[in-house]
């Protein structure tokens, strides 16, 4: 058995006997802290994506170069433990001026890497919002910063990559006050015991996909990209926690875009 299907496998057992009264310091393989449903509290709206079965399959396109690959792969493979969803990784355009564009993807998330420029931030998320539902998401790593010896590391870059594709999937931060919360949804100060999901991250996407839609927006392998106008017009800051933003901007037609922000010093 595969590693991320015995980690499945084992988040799905311990949830079981969690349920019938289990100490929380039991924990699957591979999984670096603990948590139950009812404890599971770090989703960032009551957003997410429809779907009309569990567990279901987002497409997540690698836009990204070689030097991100292996982050890219750890990424999807540490999400699709969950025991509600599946990320499946595809081929996107890598080119460089694709990968700074990084146009979303209608049913999809689009993971890319590129020099966006001295902007202040080290990581960014964007999701698309239409009535109450998830249609696409972009999680974008500013190359400008992981140049620089203080980023250029294998626990920052797999901090930041898994923490914006959380956002995409529902996920909020666990904490932002720079306390390690043994996750990468939280914003440690020193990323090294923060670079995957724990069985508290596993927990909430339980929650947050508890229940089932009449229809999806998660998109078939043919989807095609779908730009959106002014994806650098974030809107109004809404929160701010630390090196952590959070903005939304309404869009035509009664949707919204969400960016979560990670600060670089």
């Amino acid at each position: 058995m595969a590693t991320a299907e015995l980690r499945k496998f084992a988040v799905g057992v311990c949830a079981l006997v969690c349920a019938a009264g289990c100490a929380t310091d039991d924990r699957p393989v591979g999984v670096a802290a603990v948590g139950t449903q009812e404890g599971a509290i770090h989703s960032w709206s009551t957003y997410h994506w429809a779907r009309t079965s569990n567990p279901f399959s987002v497409i997540t396109q690698d836009s990204v170069t070689s030097a991100w690959d292996a982050y890219f792969a750890t990424t999807v493979s540490d999400w699709s433990v969950s025991a509600v969803l599946d990320l499946v990784a595809a081929a996107g355009v890598d080119t460089s001026t694709a990968r700074k564009q990084c146009t979303a993807v209608v049913g999809k998330i689009r993971v890319c890497n590129a020099s966006y420029g001295k902007n202040g931030w080290l990581g960014l998320a964007q999701v698309w919002i239409t009535d109450g539902h998830i249609t696409k998401g972009t999680a974008k790593m500013n190359d400008t910063y992981f140049a620089l010896a203080k980023y250029n590391t294998p626990a920052w870059k797999n901090h930041v990559m898994c923490q914006e594709v959380g956002h995409a999937i529902g996920l909020g931060h666990t904490s932002e006050d720079g306390s390690s919360q043994l996750t990468c949804m939280d914003y440690a100060t020193d990323p090294t015991g923060s670079q995957h999901p724990n069985l508290h991250d596993y927990d909430q996407l339980g929650l947050i996909y508890g229940h089932l839609d009449t229809s999806t927006t998660v998109a078939a392998a043919a989807a095609t990209s779908a730009a959106s106008a002014d994806e650098e017009n974030r809107g109004q800051l809404i929160g701010k926690h630390g090196r952590t933003e959070h903005w939304m901007r309404p869009l035509p037609g009664g949707g919204e875009l969400h960016s979560f922000v990670v600060l670089a010093d």
